[in-house]
């Protein structure tokens, strides 16, 4: 019965683990769409970076779920992480994972502790910033000013390093981390094939594309 219940409970925690991943698939998907656009257009970026920040629903509804959802996601990431290196006997087989995983797998951990320090910077540089703008200096609400500001945040060469070198960790958590996320749930079907190639697609495809806009930005301001 004992092991029956710790089953259940370590299904439970990767279930859990594997949705929450959903939360920051979208939040990526989501910053990417928006970030995207100020390589285009300053008009446009700046259009619908104030209509993200000002729009109840987005502020007090979508953005806190989300923001909760990926702050769950790594909790649960460490807990998970806790519950399988305390479950293994003293006397534990050497495991050569080199040989039996990629690296992406073997330390989903240690990217997944840079890109939590990542989101903390970002946050810092921008929603912090914007928090206090809105609220505490309750400064007028200029529409222009988003793209100035996006750009301001990558003149400097090391956060921008840092910011690239985060998103190369990102697209190595993403790599192993889609996919597995959906293993975890059962999901093994026809269209599995199709949904682990648009894993790896958007494990490469926003990363470097964030690397490409924190570039852009960098070179261009």
């Amino acid at each position: 019965m004992a092991n029956s219940t710790l089953l259940k409970s370590s299904i439970a925690r990767k279930v859990a683990m594997a949705l929450s991943g959903l939360f920051l698939i979208l939040f990526l998907a989501q910053h990417f769409f928006i970030n995207s656009t100020s390589v285009f257009s300053a008009n446009t970026f700046n259009a619908i970076s104030h209509f993200m920040g000002n729009n109840p629903l987005v502020q007090y509804v979508i953005q806190p779920i989300l923001i909760i959802g990926v702050i769950f996601h790594f909790c649960m990431g460490f807990i998970l992480d806790f519950k399988n290196r305390s479950s293994r006997p003293i006397n534990y087989a050497k495991y050569n994972g080199a040989a039996n995983a990629s690296w992406a797998s073997r330390n989903m951990i240690i990217s997944g502790s840079v890109v939590l320090a990542f989101l903390g910077l970002h946050f810092y540089d921008f929603w912090i910033p914007e928090m206090v703008y809105k609220y505490v200096e309750v400064n007028p609400l200029i529409e222009n000013r988003y793209f100035e500001e996006l750009q301001h945040k990558f003149v400097d060469l090391p956060r921008t390093i840092i910011y690239c070198i985060s998103f190369l960790l990102l697209s190595l958590h993403l790599w192993h981390g889609f996919n597995s996320s959906f293993q975890s749930v059962g999901f093994n079907n026809k269209f599995s094939k199709s949904l682990h190639k648009l894993g790896y697609a958007f494990a490469i495809v926003v990363p470097f594309g964030f690397i490409f806009i924190a570039l852009f930005h960098h070179f261009n301001h």
